[in-house]
């Protein structure tokens, strides 16, 4: 596993140790079938098993972990069909999260936009891969939570969770710039909707950002 986490102070360790894990499922620093080792979690960040273990079986519990046996915990391998409904879900509620947020976001989500795009565009000067995926996730969640609809964020937040290291997979396999370029291009239509409060074609480019994606990925998946 290549993941290693940041130490973490200790106040509120069991949400710290979550939200880590949530960040590294996400942005695909854990990869699919990568195992978890609670107590070599829980000394890398400087804690007692205990708050590692109770974030590692809440994300059991929403399918972000597949407990196997209590000691064999680890990043689920997704079917092609499994990922269809995941990408299913994701065009629906991603939709409905960019077509309220178009009449919703605020001045400061959308200079938090705009920073991610030029930030993305930086990182692919660099090739810095990581964090584009990163800095992608970030502004699709973002988008979610301009809906102003906390349920549907997280909804949102767990099929990322649950897509994120596979996404990560399919970028480190594909020609990235191409794939980046597409997404940027999808990003940068979906601000400018935003920006004129245009809810359909917000919904519209978010669509098509899941879209290429999903292409890439089915892909990777048939390949693998």
């Amino acid at each position: 596993m290549s993941y290693q986490p940041d130490p973490i102070e200790h106040a509120f360790l069991g949400s710290s140790v979550y939200a880590s894990l949530r960040q590294a499922l996400i942005t695909g620093q854990l990869k699919p079938n990568d195992r978890l080792r609670i107590r070599e979690l829980a000394a890398q960040v400087g804690t007692s098993v205990t708050p590692v273990r109770d974030a590692v079986l809440q994300l059991a519990r929403e399918q972000a972990l597949e407990m196997r046996t209590p000691k064999d915990i680890r990043v689920p391998i997704l079917t092609s069909a499994q990922y269809g409904e995941i990408c299913t879900l994701r065009l629906e509620l991603e939709a409905l999260g960019a077509h309220r947020a178009a009449q919703l976001i605020n001045p400061a989500d959308l200079q938090r936009l705009t920073v991610n795009i030029k930030s993305t565009l930086h990182a692919m000067t660099t090739d810095d891969l990581a964090a584009i995926l990163r800095l992608n996730s970030e502004f699709h969640l973002l988008v979610a939570r301009s809906a102003q609809m906390p349920l549907l964020s997280s909804f949102i937040d767990r099929l990322w969770m649950r897509a994120g290291p596979h996404i990560a997979q399919a970028f480190t396999n594909a020609a990235q710039q191409s794939v980046v370029k597409s997404v940027v291009k999808h990003h940068q239509d979906l601000l400018a909707a935003l920006r004129r409060q245009d809810s359909e074609a917000a919904a519209a480019a978010i669509r098509l950002d899941i879209m290429a994606v999903h292409q890439l990925l089915i892909g990777y998946l048939a390949s693998r």
